[in-house]
């Protein structure tokens, strides 16, 4: 048979196009969609994901007020936020049945308060009472892990020069929760930035500071923290991530610069002696204020992804980078390097960071996680929308 050259032409562009779009489709998966939608234009910097009046729909906490779901349109009071400037005094907002009543309440806390403390739901629409935890210290920020593995996660708080400790609920023996906290101090002292991870491979999990990690003793709640001084983070991120980048069965670190430029992942090695060093490994170094993190499986291919974005006004301006562009992005992992996906950029009123404290859910039973990101920058959801 005789094949004309146009002809031909066209069969190899047809074969060619065919092969890349195999490769899109193998190597480089389209990238999620997501719609955006306002829920408010308030500027508190934090915000959690939980279901406050046993309806069994998620809805919205942030700052002064909760958002009812699914349409997030209904919003109620909870309570005073003191304001500091351009600041509400609430870094971080995480969902606790801290009493045992069968309702979620959540911890928060604040640099100006510098306390921890719990909201308690009340069960209907009337204001929520606050309860003093702890005089922490200044509070950055604050997250929740299960340093003991006993199934039920502590309380820890980003303090700069101030003792590092956590924070575990009491129960009975039953397991119910009794609504107050004991303190486990860890070390001396602190600085900005704050991750947990089994850094060693002995099963247990480390906590990462921005100058070093902390090696945690058999006895979690008793024994002495070691601490390595193998790294120095600068403003570290709160969390600083600690996960297997590139697969070598050796957890690496993921951690971006606060308040300033930059986004990268270390490395960890091992020299045939036993020593361990880190390689920096740059992942977003045109950006800066990169203040929190999730590592979740964003596109629902089983295998998680780095979110995270602009802390907006993180010090009210006064940050490198801070009047730059804003934004909201999930990089993936391809098996050599970070490949960037935008979810959200430009100029204030466009584009949207991640505040300080956001939530990453299934919000609407879709199977996709949705987010749900604070900010001066105002509040907002961005539904998954997939990538078909």
């Amino acid at each position: 048979m005789n094949i004309k050259p146009l002809s031909l032409g066209i069969l190899l562009s047809l074969c060619f196009s065919l092969s890349v779009n195999a490769q899109n489709q193998e190597g480089n998966p389209k990238p999620i969609q997501f719609k955006k939608q306002q829920i408010a234009s308030e500027s508190y910097e934090s915000v959690g994901v939980f279901d406050v009046n046993g309806d069994g729909k998620p809805d919205i906490v942030s700052g002064a007020f909760w958002y009812e779901g699914p349409e997030y349109l209904n919003r109620h009071f909870i309570g005073e936020i003191a304001r500091h400037g351009e600041y509400w005094d609430d870094f971080l907002t995480i969902p606790m049945d801290v009493n045992g009543d069968g309702k979620l309440d959540f911890v928060t806390g604040g640099w100006f308060g510098a306390n921890l403390k719990w909201v308690e739901n009340p069960g209907d629409n009337s204001p929520w009472e606050s309860h003093l935890i702890d005089h922490t210290g200044n509070v950055e920020a604050a997250r929740a892990w299960d340093i003991d593995n006993d199934g039920h996660l502590e309380i820890f708080p980003n303090n700069p020069n101030q003792p590092l400790k956590f924070y575990k609920l009491e129960r009975d023996s039953s397991g119910k929760p009794l609504g107050s906290f004991v303190k486990i101090e860890v070390a001396k002292t602190q600085d900005h930035g704050l991750g947990f991870g089994d850094v060693n491979g002995d099963g247990r999990g480390d906590i990462i500071l921005s100058k070093g990690w902390l090696e945690s003793p058999r006895d979690i709640l008793k024994g002495e923290w070691i601490m390595h001084q193998e790294f120095d983070l600068g403003s570290a991120s709160v969390p600083i991530l600690v996960v297997d980048v590139n697969g070598d069965s050796k957890n690496d670190l993921i951690v971006g610069q606060a308040h300033g430029y930059g986004l990268d992942w270390y490395e960890q090695i091992m020299d045939t002696s036993g020593k361990r060093a880190w390689i920096k490994h740059a992942i977003d170094p045109d950006n800066s204020q990169y203040h929190t993190m999730e590592w979740v499986d964003i596109d629902g291919d089983g295998k998680n992804e780095l979110l995270t974005g602009k802390r907006y006004r993180a010090h009210n301006g006064k940050d490198p980078g801070a009047n730059d562009q804003i934004g909201l992005y999930y990089f993936k992992w391809n098996g050599k390097e970070f490949v960037k996906h935008t979810i959200s950029y430009g100029p204030l009123g466009d584009g949207k960071g991640a505040g300080i404290y956001f939530s990453v859910t299934d919000l609407r039973g879709s199977g996709r996680k949705d987010i749900v990101v604070a900010g001066k920058d105002g509040l907002y959801v961005f539904f998954n929308l997939g990538n078909e």
